[in-house]
């Protein structure tokens, strides 16, 4: 059984709503005791979607089946929770053809019309007829909402994770929404855990894929929880209006910068709810050479057991800090190298600031948010990944995951 916590970040209050163009079912199929561990999303029609996956080596049966089946149309979205369906061979295959053939023989669609996603347990199998029966009895009458359909979704996370933004383009007012799962093994490595964002206007699969691609790096692809990459790591767009807009550069841009901010409210909350955290930490890298050495070093420190277990107890062992730096082997000068926790500098000139300020710093390694700022004054390229601290609590939740 999986210890529940609470998290220290409480979500900010958001308005629920019932979105235009897909209707929204949940229930509980009998991979969970008593919650909600399936999601059904049914589309008004066929509509565009744009999916990026875990590059792991070691894919869950949902993506190896989307993969091969999906041609970028949807008419349905089926997720489940409490069981991840990986590393389960053919008869993980097999038991996705079951009740998607069974969802598409209800609702008259193409088998490729139907993109599936799990989370959950690794390595156990279980009988689709968990999920074919919930479908043979759906009630189209009884739809839920979106916080609703985040809850569904749910593993070890503590809270539900969704996001609204508005949008006025071409005096057409629409939304751009979404919802996430994820709390532990959260290093992604394309999108994230489970992610999936709606757009209510007519978007083509290669515009899809342009915003995805422009706003990744920098948000799902920039947290991390403990460094391991999920082997079910999902995130789909989806275009669910005919409402037509004149996606011109201009309009565009506009789109682009709030998908932006959809996808960056929706990475921080996954990190906000990071398994057993007591702090948040924001790892910026300034002055790199290359993005790519900036990105690196970032999540090598806010990746460091020792730097998140100091962070925990309140320490500012910024020696952790320079050891994590250097062992990501990057061509640097330790010399130039300036690390600030917050706005308190700790060191400089390769060597203790004698501007340090103890009390000051000890008093700011209390708040909830911690920020390590580390100047490599090398170049104009930066990044910044955000992670967590390790606590007690974290042993506790994964000791007994499965129990």
């Amino acid at each position: 059984m999986v210890n529940k916590m609470i998290s220290i970040f409480k979500p900010k209050k958001i308005k629920d709503f019932n979105p235009n163009g897909l209707n929204i079912y949940t229930f509980n199929a009998g991979f969970k005791k008593k919650d909600k561990d399936l999601l059904l999303i049914i589309f008004d029609k066929i509509i565009n979607v744009c999916c990026v996956y875990s590059k792991t080596s070691t894919p869950s049966a949902p993506i190896i089946w989307d993969k091969k089946n999906n041609k970028g149309k949807a008419k349905a979205l089926i997720v489940n929770a409490g069981n991840a369906n990986a590393h389960t061979g053919k008869d993980g295959l097999k038991i996705i053809d079951k009740y998607v053939k069974s969802l598409s023989k209800k609702i008259k669609c193409k088998v490729n019309e139907v993109l599936v996603s799990s989370t959950g347990v690794i390595g156990e199998k279980f009988n689709p007829n968990l999920i074919i029966n919930k479908f043979e009895r759906l009630n189209y009458k009884n739809k839920n909402s979106l916080i609703e359909s985040a809850k569904a979704i749910m593993t070890t996370d503590t809270f539900p994770k969704v996001s609204i933004k508005s949008i006025i383009l071409d005096k057409k007012l629409f939304k751009v929404y979404g919802i996430a799962k994820g709390s532990g093994m959260i290093q992604p490595n394309m999108g994230t855990m489970l992610v999936y964002i709606f757009i209510e206007c007519e978007v083509s699969k290669k515009l899809m894929f342009r915003l995805l691609k422009n706003n990744l790096d920098d948000t799902f692809n920039s947290i991390t929880v403990d460094s391991d990459t999920s082997t079910s790591d999902t995130l789909m767009m989806f275009s669910v209006s005919n409402k037509k807009i004149n996606l011109n550069k201009k309009n565009f841009e506009l789109l682009n910068y709030k998908i932006r901010e959809l996808m960056h409210d929706l990475s921080i909350q996954v990190i906000k709810d990071g398994e057993g955290l007591s702090k948040l930490i924001s790892v910026n890298v300034l002055n790199a050479k290359t993005k790519n050495q900036a990105k690196k070093i970032a999540f090598s420190i806010a990746n460091s057991p020792l730097v998140k277990t100091a962070v925990a107890g309140q320490d500012a062992n910024w020696g952790r800090v320079i050891m994590a730096i250097g062992k990501t082997e990057e061509n640097i000068n330790q010399n130039k190298i300036k690390v600030l926790f917050g706005n308190n500098i700790v060191c400089e000139n390769g060597s203790i600031s004698k501007k340090i300020k103890i009390k000051k710093l000890n008093n700011y390694m209390k708040n909830k948010t911690i920020e390590i700022n580390v100047k490599l004054n090398l170049g104009k390229f930066s990044h910044t990944v955000y992670g967590n601290d390790l606590t007690h609590n974290y042993l506790k939740i994964n000791a007994d995951y499965r129990s």
